[in-house]
């Protein structure tokens, strides 16, 4: 394993966005997000899937627009808002959209802001774990950018891998937030990715092969499956209706360049943060406040026999802890030769780094 600076990296990232027509704002939120998956050990919605993800469905084939600016929709209630991305780069969405919301939770108790014609914001534990650390209750759901799961009972892919992610201010009662963040498919496109760069296997009735039958060779992987069966499903089928609502494409629109006459083929992203104040009853047993009292509730669920459960988030934290110990970013060999391949294209000298092994 290697070690990047993080200051390396974002520079490096930086100059892929801003090569391919993003603004400077724009690059530098993209880099933000990518050091930030990295950082807390999400190494599969690095820099390297977000600019795949670019290739595929992004500047190159029209699904994002470099330099698009949001337009706000008017409406009448005051603690949510609609906006129109116009196909901005999702990672300067997302970052704005949660400022918002978090504005408008100071003012109302809650904050709810959704989003139309997007592009993939890549990693939503990210902004969730952000806004949990600043003191909210966070949330977001986003339809992806190209059906790639198969519904259950069915054999044809027309679900995205649809995340959810949440998280949730426990700093005072455990050192770190809870971050709730996941693929509705048994495992994301991007971990198929990652272990077929690192010759590794799926895990059992993860993805199908191209004649649906169960594969475990990410070589081979045509879709994939929801994870518990009827339960990941239920969980995409959420991200799909609130896309619907919002105004978001057929499911199997999505990704194409050229979709059907009249169709639309990008993508819906749900933010929503609430104050914990606003929610606070303030009956708490045995005099305790908010914070003692979700502490206690923590405890009691790692009471005796559960002393070596892991906590969602725990992992990320862990993670984090191992990057601030190292002094930067850590990458397999595998990804940092794909991010000197990038250094190369852009004529940029390749990462300077640190061998784990040698500390």
């Amino acid at each position: 394993m290697n070690t990047v600076s993080i200051e390396d990296h974002n520079a490096l990232v930086q100059a892929a966005y801003q090569a391919r027509g993003y603004l400077a704002d724009e690059a530098h939120d993209a880099a933000q997000m990518c050091a930030a998956a990295t950082w807390h050990g999400n190494n599969t919605h690095n820099a390297i899937k977000a600019l795949h993800l670019d290739d595929l469905f992004g500047s190159k084939t029209g699904g994002c627009t470099p330099g698009a600016e949001i337009e706000v929709i008017q409406n009448r209630f005051s603690a949510a808002e609609v906006w129109n991305a116009h196909k901005k780069l999702g990672q300067s969405v997302a970052i704005q959209a949660f400022n918002r919301a978090i504005e408008l939770a100071d003012q109302h108790g809650v904050g709810i802001v959704s989003v139309d014609n997007c592009f993939h914001y890549l990693w939503g534990g990210g902004y969730v774990i952000d806004a949990a650390k600043r003191g909210y209750i966070a949330y977001t759901n986003c339809t992806s950018s190209l059906a790639e799961v198969v519904p259950f009972g069915g054999k044809s892919p027309t679900l995205g891998t649809n995340p959810h992610s949440w998280g949730l201010p426990t700093q005072d009662a455990v050192g770190f937030p809870l971050c709730i963040d996941w693929a509705t498919s048994t495992c994301a496109m991007g971990r198929v990715q990652q272990l077929k760069r690192e010759g590794k296997q799926l895990p059992p009735m993860a993805a199908v092969d191209a004649d649906g039958n169960p594969t475990q060779d990410p070589g081979e992987v045509a879709a994939l499956l929801p994870f518990g069966a009827h339960k990941g499903y239920g969980l995409s089928l959420i991200n799909e209706l609130f896309g619907a609502y919002i105004g978001g494409s057929l499911p199997t629109h999505r990704g194409r360049s050229l979709p059907s006459e009249g169709e639309k083929s990008s993508t819906s992203f749900f933010f929503q943060i609430i104050h914990p104040e606003a929610i606070k009853a303030g009956n708490f047993a045995m005099g305790r406040n908010q914070a003692e009292n979700v502490k206690a509730v923590i405890e009691n669920i790692l009471g005796p026999g559960n002393e070596n459960a892991i906590l969602p988030g725990q992992l990320e934290a862990e993670a984090a802890t191992r990057s601030e110990q190292a002094g930067g970013l850590i990458f397999s060999d595998a990804e940092l030769a794909e991010l000197n391949e990038l250094a190369s294209q852009l004529n940029m000298p390749s990462l300077n780094t640190k061998s784990l092994l040698a500390q």
